[in-house]
Order: structure tokens, then C-alpha cells, then sequence
């Protein structure tokens, strides 16, 4: 029996005595004890999910963040602000490497890519242990968890998924080099014209033999001023094709014509947020990711691991406000009182740590999903409840910010001091409402694929449509129509 467990709860149902599908544990308390600043299972509460393994890896994590994070965060991100490129680059590829050297990196891409990596996985490797790494990364701040781990997470994936038929070669070597955390990958979809409407991107992949042209724009790109692979969604279909004709090519730093600018954005400062130009690069066939015009479902594949990512993340720093919030109203007095001792303060934080908890057990509940289901199975069923749990989740931490910032008052609108943490996350609320999917897109996806509406009710003005497509069509076909139109 492992030290880190203090009980066991029966294997049987203490109601009707049938047998539990599964043990509950206790895990010994980690962390500062702050009341609802962690979650539930960090502080010694019974978990169905969470075992020994899973507090072993967490350590693991807490180790690297606490080496390799908390010492450089501001530092990092005011090097940022100054577009100190070359201190962002030296701080990104070190606590990358590290990662690497650490085989912490595996536990980003959803399945163990064993094919790929010298490291060994963690003892019965779960969703959980991803689940962790993004929270424990995010406690340090969203841009750092976004600088090590979202570039990888949704631009090495459809790498590993589909792979690079035409160049296997290729393939193991993307893959390797960014698992050991030698090179940089990021994920390239949206544009300025185009974002949640991704049949609708305009960067073209002009075919020139046995390779293509490659010339556009992509925005708001994460890692993409430190990435050395770009895995890039381009149109190679007829145009107007729009989905049918989309493609994924892994593209590379070295290729000439590829230049990254840095954006001045709101917050996630040290993931690096990159505007980046194509400019006529050449690019063989066969770096083709998957099948030619498969991208957009190769796309969508990976999404809802995208979004359940932004969740976890959403949930730590919503937890951070309440954390923070609450050791600040322990020690602060007004008016002849600690701040806590006043209701309405009180009233703030429960109304905080009720909001987290109901979010944390929403993410367990359905990370539990993802450990029952095939890739294929999670798509099918999970996609409609990602979705509504994105929104629960961005709002969440929008609350939380808000109220926390409204706990610590001018401290809290200050970036440096006692509210240098809760000033951050309120400045990257955004960054989890926004990217992967509007709170608005989110909520029409789970209309849809919950089935809200079962049949929709006919629209007279498609009749009447119908009627003068066909009326038009017959005038092309007489020569007086014709002379009229």
C-alpha cells in the first residue's frame, strides 16, 4: 500500500452491499491547506478518480513549476511587455528543454506517444495526469501554462494522429524533437477573417507539381514566435470549396518566406501570441499531414482535447482568485477587523469556492469520460458537453476575477504586489472565452449536438426561394430569358 494513501474505503456499497466498481482513496493533504484553494482531492478528501500515481506525477509537476517557473513568471512577462524577444526566447526554450529532459512533455497530446518518446509513461497513464499537468502549470499563471503546453497540445497532435504518409521520416523526427523539447510546434488555424468559422480560411496552398505555393496569413497563434514546426491548415481545393478543401501541412521554420511578428495582446503574455506570413513558401507534397482535403476533419478531431484543456486551465486560475482572495482577507484588517470577519467578504469567497467546486467536479466527471471512451467514442458523444463545460468554465473564472479583484481593491489593480495574481488572471479571462470557441459558438455547438431542436419548423421564405431558383433556371434556358438576364 502506497505511504501516499491514508484510507480505503470499502470495495463494497455501504447501502446494499454490492460490489463497487471501483475504490474510493484518500490521498495524504498536498499543497497550503488554504480552505477551497485546491481542489478537493489535494486536501484529503475521499476520490474516485485520483490514485497514488496520480499524486506521485503531481509532485513531479509541482517540483518543475516551482524550479523552473515561479522564479522567472514576472520576469517573463515583463520582458514580454518590453519585446525582449531574446529573454522570452532563452526563458521558453530553457523551461522547454527541461520539460523535455523531465519526460513531462508525453503528458500533453492526450494518449502516450510511446512510438515517440524514450520516456516511460506514468504508472496506469490516464487523462488525470494531463488533467494535472494543466492545472499545476496554470497555478503558476495561464501565459506559462500556455507556453509550455498549448502549442504542443493542439499542433503536434494531428502529427502524431494522422501522420506524414509521404515523409514517415519527417514524421518521427517532428515528433521526437518536440517530445524531448529541442523544437518549438504550433498549431495554425485562425486568421483575421476567419476564426470558429474555419471552412472559411483563406490561406492557399497553390499546387506546383510536387510541391505547393504557399501564400496567407495566420493570427493569434500561440508559440508562434518560438515555434520551429508549423502545423498548418491551408486551402488546396478549387476555390469556394470551403471545407472539402482543406489541408494540413507541417511546415517548417527554415523554409524561406515564413515570417513571425509578436501581438500586443490583453494577457498570456509568455505563450507568445504571433501574427504570422506566408509569403510564396515552398513546401514539398509530401509534407502533407493525413490524407490531401482531409484537413477539416482532422481539425475537428483534436478540438474537443483543445477545449477541455481551456477548462482545466479556466478552473486553476478561477481557484487562484479564491486562494489568493482568501489569504489576503485573512491578514488585512478595516475598520478594527480582519477583512474576512466582514459577511459580505465571506459572501464573496463562498460564492467563489461554490462556483470552483461545481466546476472541478464537472472536469473530474468528464476527464472520467475520456478515460472510458475511444477517441472516436468521445467525438461522438462528448462533443455538446466540452462545449457547455468551456462556457461554465470561462465564466467561472471571469466571476472569480472580478470578485477577487474587488476583494484586494487597489491591491488587486496593481501588477505587482500582494495582487499581482489575481491582476493577471483577470487580464486573461478572455483568453479562455475567446480562443477554441466563443462562449457563444459553444453554446450553438451544444444546441446542435445535444439535439435542442429535433426537427426544425419549415421556413416559408426556402419555398419561396425554391420557387424563383427554378423560375430563373428556366429563363436561362430560352433565348428571350437569356436576353433578359
Amino acid at each position: 500500500c502506497s505511504s501516499d494513501l491514508i484510507t480505503w474505503l470499502p470495495s463494497s456499497c455501504l447501502l446494499c452491499s454490492q460490489p463497487c466498481s471501483a475504490a474510493m482513496a484518500a490521498l495524504a493533504k498536498f499543497g497550503d491547506a488554504v480552505p477551497l484553494g485546491d481542489p478537493a482531492w489535494y486536501q484529503g478528501l475521499n476520490t474516485p478518480y485520483y490514485k497514488a500515481t496520480h499524486a506521485e506525477w503531481r509532485q513531479k509537476i509541482r517540483d518543475y513549476c516551482d524550479e523552473c517557473f515561479e522564479p522567472i513568471v514576472d520576469d517573463w512577462e515583463h520582458a514580454a511587455v518590453k519585446n525582449d524577444l531574446e529573454k522570452c526566447h532563452s526563458y521558453m526554450r530553457t523551461a522547454y528543454r527541461e520539460a523535455g529532459r523531465r519526460g513531462l512533455l508525453g503528458a500533453a497530446v492526450g494518449t502516450w506517444p510511446k512510438a515517440f518518446t524514450d520516456h516511460p509513461a506514468p504508472a496506469d497513464y490516464d487523462n488525470f495526469h494531463e488533467l494535472i499537468f494543466i492545472d499545476e502549470t496554470t497555478r503558476v499563471s495561464g501565459g506559462i501554462s500556455w507556453a509550455v503546453l498549448a502549442g504542443l497540445s493542439i499542433g503536434l497532435p494531428p502529427v502524431l494522429n494522422f501522420g506524414i504518409p509521404g515523409d514517415r521520416a519527417l514524421q518521427e523526427r517532428c515528433a521526437r524533437e518536440v517530445l524531448s523539447g529541442e523544437k518549438v510546434i504550433c498549431l495554425c488555424i485562425t486568421e483575421a477573417g476567419a476564426g470558429s468559422d474555419v471552412a472559411g480560411l483563406q490561406c492557399r496552398a497553390e499546387d506546383a507539381g510536387d510541391h505547393f505555393i504557399v501564400n496567407g496569413d495566420k493570427k493569434w497563434i500561440t508559440n508562434g514566435i518560438y515555434a520551429d514546426y508549423f502545423t498548418v491548415i491551408v486551402q488546396t481545393g478549387a476555390p469556394g470549396s470551403r471545407q472539402k478543401g482543406l489541408s494540413m501541412l507541417l511546415m517548417e521554420k527554415s523554409m524561406p518566406g515564413i515570417q513571425t511578428r509578436k501581438m500586443e495582446c490583453t494577457g498570456m503574455w509568455c505563450s507568445g501570441t504571433t501574427f504570422i506570413t506566408f509569403d510564396n513558401v515552398k513546401v514539398p507534397k509530401t509534407n502533407i499531414i493525413g490524407k490531401l482535403n482531409g484537413g477539416f476533419m482532422q481539425v475537428m478531431y483534436n478540438f474537443n482535447h483543445e477545449r477541455w484543456m481551456f477548462t482545466a486551465q479556466a478552473s486553476r486560475a478561477a481557484r487562484v482568485c479564491l486562494e489568493e482572495s482568501l489569504k489576503f482577507a485573512q491578514k488585512r484588517r478595516t475598520f478594527g477587523k480582519f477583512l474576512i470577519e466582514h459577511q459580505v467578504i465571506q459572501h464573496k469567497i463562498g460564492e467563489m469556492g461554490r462556483q470552483c467546486e461545481a466546476l472541478q467536479s464537472w472536469i473530474d466527471y468528464i476527464t472520467y469520460q475520456m478515460n472510458t471512451m475511444t477517441k472516436d467514442e468521445q467525438n461522438k458523444k462528448l462533443g455538446g458537453h466540452i462545449a457547455l463545460l468551456k462556457v461554465q468554465a470561462s465564466k467561472t473564472v471571469e466571476y472569480c476575477a472580478r470578485e477577487a479583484l474587488q476583494v484586494f481593491g487597489g491591491a488587486g489593480y496593481t501588477r505587482t504586489g500582494q495582487g499581482a495574481k489575481v491582476e493577471r488572471v483577470y487580464r486573461e479571462v478572455k483568453a479562455w472565452a475567446i480562443p477554441g470557441g466563443s462562449e457563444e459558438i459553444m453554446l450553438n455547438l451544444a444546441a446542435g449536438s445535444l439535439r435542442f431542436v429535433k426537427r426544425a419548423t419549415p421556413d416559408p421564405r426556402d419555398a419561396a426561394i425554391k420557387k424563383l431558383k427554378k423560375e430563373l433556371e428556366a429563363m436561362k434556358q430560352t433565348a428571350s430569358g437569356a436576353a433578359k438576364l
